[in-house]
C-alpha cells in the first residue's frame, strides 16, 4: 500500500522546482495530482505528462494564485474534476530582493501577494471541502528566513513568517474537524534560483550548514510526503526545518 493511495493533492506553483518535486513524490506514493502555475506553458505540460506516466491522474491548471477569484474558480474545478481534495500544498512563491531602504512598494506588494495572500486564497477555498470530509492536510512552504530573517529579504522573510503563523492558526481553528496544518522551512536548496548565485556565495552558505552541503528538492518532497500522509496523523501546527542543521 502506497502512503498516499486514494488521496488527491492540490499543489500550487508546481510546474517546476520544489513544487514539481513534491508532485512527483506524491504521485510515486499513489496520489492523484492537481497542480497550478501562472501559465499553461511547456513546463506545465511536461510536468503533467511526467506525472501521468507514473500511473496517476494529473491535471495542470493555469491560475494566478494571488488572485482570490481565480483561486475560487480553480478549486471549484479541481473538486469537480477529482471529486475531493485531501492535501493542499501552498508552494507558490517569488523573490524580489532588496535592502529596505531601496525596496519599492511594488516589490513588497508582489512578494506578499504571491507568497502569503495566495495561501489565504487557497486555504479559504479548500477548507469547506476538507471540513465536509472531516479530514485533510495543509502544508505551507515557508523558509528558514521566515524563522530568523535575512538582510535584503525583508519582504520574502515577512511572507514566509506569515505562512508559519498562518499554519499554526489554521491548525487551531480546524483541528477538531480532523484537518491538520503544518509548515516546512527549507534552508539552502539546490534549485534554479540558487544555481544562479555566484560560486563564492554558494560556498559561503555551505560553510554555515553543519552537513556541509546544500539540500536537494527531494529532501523537501520527502518531508512533505510525511506531512501529507497518515504517518503524521498526530502532527499539526508544527514547523519542520529542512536545512541540514543550519538553523538550530
Amino acid at each position: 500500500m502506497k502512503l498516499l493511495e486514494g488521496k488527491v493533492a492540490l499543489i500550487t506553483g508546481a510546474a517546476r522546482g520544489i513544487g514539481k518535486s513534491i508532485a512527483v513524490k506524491f504521485a510515486q506514493e499513489g496520489a492523484d495530482i492537481a497542480f497550478t502555475d501562472l501559465n499553461r506553458d511547456e513546463n506545465m505540460e511536461a510536468t503533467e505528462k511526467e506525472l501521468q506516466a507514473l500511473g496517476v491522474r494529473a491535471v495542470g491548471y493555469a491560475s494566478n494564485a494571488a488572485d482570490f477569484a481565480q483561486t475560487e474558480e480553480v478549486v471549484s474545478k479541481v473538486k469537480e474534476d477529482f471529486g475531493h481534495i485531501d492535501i493542499l500544498v501552498n508552494n507558490a512563491g517569488i523573490t524580489k530582493d532588496g535592502l529596505m531602504m531601496r525596496m519599492t512598494e511594488a516589490q513588497w506588494d508582489a512578494v506578499i501577494a504571491v507568497n502569503l495572500k495566495s495561501a489565504f486564497n487557497f486555504i479559504h477555498a479548500v477548507l469547506p471541502i476538507m471540513m465536509r470530509q472531516r479530514q485533510g492536510s495543509i502544508i505551507n512552504m515557508a523558509s528558514v528566513v521566515g524563522v530568523h530573517g535575512n538582510a535584503g529579504q525583508s519582504n520574502y522573510a515577512a511572507s514566509k513568517a506569515g505562512l508559519i503563523a498562518l499554519a499554526k492558526s489554521i491548525a487551531q481553528e480546524v483541528g477538531s474537524r480532523g484537518i491538520r496544518a503544518n509548515a516546512i522551512a527549507p534552508g539552502f536548496i539546490e534549485t534554479a534560483m540558487t544555481a544562479a548565485l555566484p560560486e563564492d556565495v554558494r560556498k559561503e552558505w555551505a560553510q554555515k550548514i553543519p552537513l556541509r552541503r546544500a539540500g536537494q528538492v527531494e529532501d523537501i518532497a520527502n518531508v512533505a510526503t510525511f506531512l501529507a500522509s497518515d504517518m503524521s496523523s498526530y502532527v499539526s501546527g508544527q514547523v519542520i526545518q529542512v536545512d541540514g542543521g543550519m538553523n538550530m
